[in-house]
């Protein structure tokens, strides 16, 4: 038996009459939280590059995909075995490349428009390419592949430039709707602009979550030294005004940069 053929049978016993009271109550709309928790501890284990970390994460990731078969299998609608034949059968289907000794390979065939154009083939006629982005997926993420998918058929900026113009006309838009303090279009507006600079790290062939989760871990370290540098000066960061704020923070980039 393989190791992942006894982590089944495992999660299968922790699901039976005489299993884990805890694993007996979950439910798909219970897990939800611990699926979206783990995917983020695996990210956070491959910034760190610890491969023991990624390991370890990556198996917490794995048992919450076999419970979730589990609980599935029980109400016998599918199991692990179904899932596994079902991306097997789907990447085999998106790779005719690799896979189909007869297909005739053009010079696109590995590119993300022949992925995508296979993809719509699978959903039909009646389907939309945004059916492929999970809704659930952060909003700045979301705005990311969004703009991936559109640019397929066209729908996109020709160059860096033109992103950097929308970002300017955004601005100012929303510079409008502060000074004419109409919330409701405050929000509209502040969405657009982040909607286009999303957008921009297409351009600058950077991923923004990525970007943004390494912004907060600089601005997070840096504000650490700045308390670390206030407690040891017997400071009170709440009692302090802003320019003396503004000299620790300044102190605390030159010690972590």
């Amino acid at each position: 038996m393989s190791s992942f053929e006894a982590l089944v049978e495992i999660v299968a016993r922790l699901r039976s009459q005489n299993g884990c009271p805890w694993d007996q109550a979950q439910t798909p709309e219970s897990i939800r939280p611990y699926v979206i928790e783990e995917a983020h501890e695996v990210v956070d284990a491959i910034d760190s590059g610890d491969l023991s970390a990624i390991k370890k994460e990556l198996g917490d990731l794995l048992f919450q995909v076999l419970l979730l078969a589990q609980i599935h299998s029980e109400g016998g609608a599918f199991d692990i075995q179904d899932v596994s034949q079902s991306i097997a059968d789907k990447m085999v289907s998106r790779h005719p490349h690799v896979f189909d000794p007869n297909h005739v390979a053009g010079e696109d065939e590995g590119s993300v428009g022949a992925w995508e154009a296979r993809k719509a083939k699978e959903r039909g006629l009646d389907s939309s390419m945004m059916d492929g982005i999970p809704s659930s997926l952060p909003s700045l993420l979301r705005a990311h592949r969004v703009g991936e998918k559109v640019s397929q058929v066209g729908f996109d900026w020709p160059s860096l430039d033109g992103v950097r113009e929308k970002i300017q006309e955004e601005t100012l838009e929303l510079e409008e709707a502060i000074e004419n303090q109409t919330p409701d279009e405050i929000v509209a507006e502040y969405g657009d602009l982040l909607l286009s600079v999303a957008n921009m790290g297409r351009f600058l062939q950077t991923d923004p979550e990525t970007a943004l989760r390494l912004a907060n871990k600089r601005f997070e370290t840096r504000f650490r030294e700045v308390e670390r540098l206030a407690t040891n000066r017997n400071l009170h960061l709440h009692e302090m005004e802003i320019e003396e704020l503004e000299v620790l923070w300044q102190e605390a980039k030159k010690k972590t940069d």
